[in-house]
């Protein structure tokens, strides 16, 4: 009798280990997904935030030589209108770390100077919900005297 009744148990069971199955491959497949959406976003997220920390430092470095030559700033060598040393090296260092059509500015009045840097972030630019994203180029400010 014992057996009679574990022969109808298993013959009523039949069949659910294999949806169990089927359940689990949907669940683990919609996981990995998920997962590699999040890691293609990280990437996104970790190349704006390079480039950003390469505009940082371009800035930077543009003060210091700004603060190391106060008379050839207050001479113009630095502005806009200027087309040779070390404003020309750095604006090529802005276009070699940022890529092309990034730009430097240096709007200066008298002791007080504001460098701008801009840089096209396109790869970086996270979509929201209906499709859409910030349009234009990313602009990093940093205002200093000297």
């Amino acid at each position: 009798m014992m057996t009679e009744s574990l022969n109808r148990l298993s013959a009523e069971q039949q069949g659910t280990t294999l949806i169990e199955v089927l359940i689990t491959l949907v669940i683990i497949s919609v996981g990995l997904l998920s997962v590699a959406a999040l890691q293609a976003v990280a990437l996104k997220s970790s190349n704006g935030s390079y480039l950003r920390s390469q505009a940082t430092f371009l800035a930077y470095d543009l003060a210091d030589r700004i603060r190391a030559a106060p008379a050839s700033a207050l001479n113009g060598d630095y502005d806009d209108a200027s087309a040779g040393g070390d404003r020309q090296e750095w604006n090529n260092r802005v276009i070699t770390l940022l890529g092309n059509g990034a730009s430097g500015q240096v709007a200066r009045t008298d002791r007080e100077v504001l460098i701008t840097i801009s840089w096209n972030d396109d790869r970086a630019r996270i979509t929201g919900v209906n499709g859409g994203s910030q349009a234009g180029p990313v602009r990093f400010n940093y205002r200093m005297e000297f």
